[in-house]
């Protein structure tokens, strides 16, 4: 076990820091974002990107409301494909906003 003093490298530091603030772990969020055509296919894919990944919330901005509502009437679908990706667990919710609302 390492004292609280000694350093520990750079890697583990940002981890801790992250999983403190609520932070999904890089990797599940680059697997979201590089099979992001594949999971919610070409058409979405156009008008919609993950912004972030945090306490299991996934938030997806979208550029206009009609690609809002399709994605959050199959949000639980949406977090089955991605889960089935990132491991159960990995996404518990998906948070859909429209870019220049006050929500984005």
């Amino acid at each position: 076990m390492k004292r609280r003093d000694e350093p520990v490298p750079l890697r583990e530091a940002i981890a801790a820091v992250g999983r403190d603030l609520g932070l999904a772990a890089p990797d599940v969020l680059a697997t979201i974002t590089e099979g992001w055509v594949d999971i919610v296919g070409p058409t979405i894919a156009e008008h919609a990107q993950v912004r972030s990944l945090r306490n299991g919330e996934c938030t997806i901005v979208v550029d206009g409301p009609a690609f809002a509502t399709q994605l959050r009437y199959g949000s639980s679908d949406l977090v089955a494909r991605v889960n089935d990706r990132c491991g159960a667990g990995s996404v518990t919710a998906i948070k859909v906003v429209v870019a220049g609302s006050r929500n984005a």
